[in-house]
């Protein structure tokens, strides 16, 4: 017995992905009003110069920008935010 189905089933697959590879992607974009230019990479720099792109965000007692996993690998910290948050938010120490 052969299954009958299965060229059909190969066939609606086939044609499935070639339909995909289509997907009206010929077409420009239509152009949105509120389009920005694009940044250049590093252009995202906090009022420390910190680059959040980067994962870069002001640490208060380091007086510098960290990496949160940086920093938490460094000090021995639980890494997550919460941590990183009670550290660099902390006074610095004498």
């Amino acid at each position: 017995m052969t299954d009958t189905k299965k060229p059909l089933r190969i066939a609606v697959l086939l044609a499935a992905t070639l339909g995909m590879v289509g997907c009206g992607h010929d077409e420009a974009p239509a152009e949105s009003p509120q389009r920005r230019a694009p940044q250049s990479v590093g252009a995202d720099r906090d009022k420390h110069g910190c680059i959040g792109s980067a994962g870069y965000t002001w640490c208060a007692r380091a007086n510098q920008c960290e990496r949160p996993w940086e920093l938490a690998k460094a000090r021995g910290l639980v890494e997550g935010a919460v941590a990183y948050q009670q550290f660099c938010s902390a006074s610095r120490d004498p």
